[in-house]
């Protein structure tokens, strides 16, 4: 029987030399011999093959360890919200995420029925830490280890964890207790990743509403606000370190109500139009989207942080609104998300980031009836409580035929399959005859 129990171990790159740093390492062989009813002897042979089998174990989780958390694969993902009474259960729902192949997933809690339903799917699961926890855990680093271990750690590998979302749209918020808060909850929750050697599979960030931007238009001129940078600064500062996207709230049809006289709705909806011209930069947009993006990268550059990268974390239109929510309408809604999909089916990035492939969770997956605010809040869903569509963009809805969960620790250990392999293939021909 092989025993391996590896801890903390780190790859770094010092003046272009690979070294490994291996905090400890318990790695041997248990041979029970009242059980095979032999004595095994190492020879010098085998004594050089264990060896090598050792180093070539320890380079393949090394290079894994190094690797920085990404929590994205492909362009699409969706909002998970549960604000609502009448939504179908957590199992249904990741039948009708994997009948629609939608793998990218965020919710805005971590509500333990839910990571259970999500464990063995292979549906790559961003859990959120919401606001009210902020506080708690800037405040106590055990407290930040505790929450990972029993709300993270417990559910590894078997539901794909791949992030976590600490706070939602704080910088900017009411609550300004909490912009001070952010920072240190952001890095106690890392570094509490870090501790448990999950942070090269777990990735750490916040989402921003547009009213972290002082200007955003034309999208050149994307400032952030003055009021916000002494919170906002070091928090750039240390996701640039670990490599932590910027992650954006934009929302088109909430910019087109503030100003319907002078926004053309088909530039909102993805729609034919002459769109605008940045003189700066001379590049046209066709798309409020985009320009909203290359707005934030402007102001990335501006702080200093020109090579980060913005991850759309919420966009989505109304389908239905109150008298004053004249844009939302399932039409609208509709045109919008089918024009999103077209929009990221395309692979590219932006104008200003054409390189840097767009990606996106759209918001939500169902309309939550007991959200407070303007009936346009209610109904963002694009499915119904039954798992139907609520409109027809390409998707299918819940079916009798919807794939059932399976099992094991699919999407976790898909991502380490290879390194698995070559390590299997290392032993085989190491102790072959």
């Amino acid at each position: 029987m092989w025993a391996c129990n590896c801890h903390n171990l780190r790859v770094k790159s010092v003046s272009g030399w690979l070294r490994f740093w291996v905090e400890s390492v318990e790695f041997g062989v248990l041979i029970d011999g009242s059980e095979l009813g032999i004595e095994m002897v190492f020879d010098g042979r085998i004594r050089l093959c264990w060896v090598l089998f050792r180093v070539v174990f320890l380079i393949i989780f090394a290079v894994a360890a190094s690797f920085r958390a990404n929590a994205f694969t492909g362009t699409y993902g969706i909002n998970y919200g549960r604000i609502a009474d009448n939504i179908p259960s957590p199992d249904k729902v990741v039948e009708l995420l994997r009948a629609d192949k939608i793998k990218n997933v965020r919710i805005f809690d971590f509500d333990h029925s839910v990571l259970d339903a999500f464990s063995g799917t292979g549906l790559e699961l961003v859990v959120g830490l919401p606001n009210g926890y902020l506080s708690n855990m800037s405040s106590s680093p055990a407290n930040a280890l505790d929450w990972v271990k029993q709300n993270i750690v417990a559910f590894l590998p078997a539901t794909c964890i791949v992030g976590i979302a600490v706070g939602n749209e704080v910088l900017g918020g009411s609550d300004q207790e909490l912009w001070g808060d952010l920072y240190g909850a952001v890095t106690n929750i890392y570094n509490a990743t870090k501790q448990l050697n999950i942070d090269g599979i777990v990735q750490i960030s916040t989402s921003h509403s547009s009213g972290v931007f002082n200007n955003s238009y034309p999208p050149s001129s994307g400032t952030f606000n003055s009021d916000l940078m002494q919170y906002m600064k070091p928090l750039l500062k240390f996701f640039s370190q670990i490599g932590s996207p910027f992650c954006l709230n934009a929302y088109p049809f909430l910019a087109y109500m503030s100003d319907p006289d002078n926004i053309d709705i088909n530039y909102a909806l993805f729609q034919k139009t002459s769109g605008i011209y940045d003189n700066v930069t001379g590049l046209h947009y066709d798309n409020m989207l985009d320009a909203q993006i290359d707005a934030a990268y402007a102001a990335l550059e501006d702080a200093g942080f020109g090579k980060m990268e913005v991850i759309i974390t919420e966009t989505g239109w109304a389908s239905h609104g109150d008298q004053d929510e004249a844009a939302a309408t399932v039409e609208n809604a509709r045109t919008y998300n089918y024009n999103l999909r077209k929009r990221l089916a395309l692979r590219k990035g932006t104008p200003l980031r054409p390189k840097i492939l767009l990606k996106v969770y759209v918001f939500a997956l169902f309309n939550e009836d007991d959200k407070p605010g303007p009936t346009s809040e209610r109904n963002f869903g694009l499915f119904e409580p039954n798992g139907s569509i609520t409109y027809n963009i390409g998707f299918k809805g819940l079916q009798s035929s919807a794939v059932a969960k399976g099992h094991g620790a699919d999407g976790w250990v898909r991502r380490y399959s290879s390194s698995w392999l070559a390590c299997t293939l290392a032993l085989f021909l190491l102790f072959r005859p």
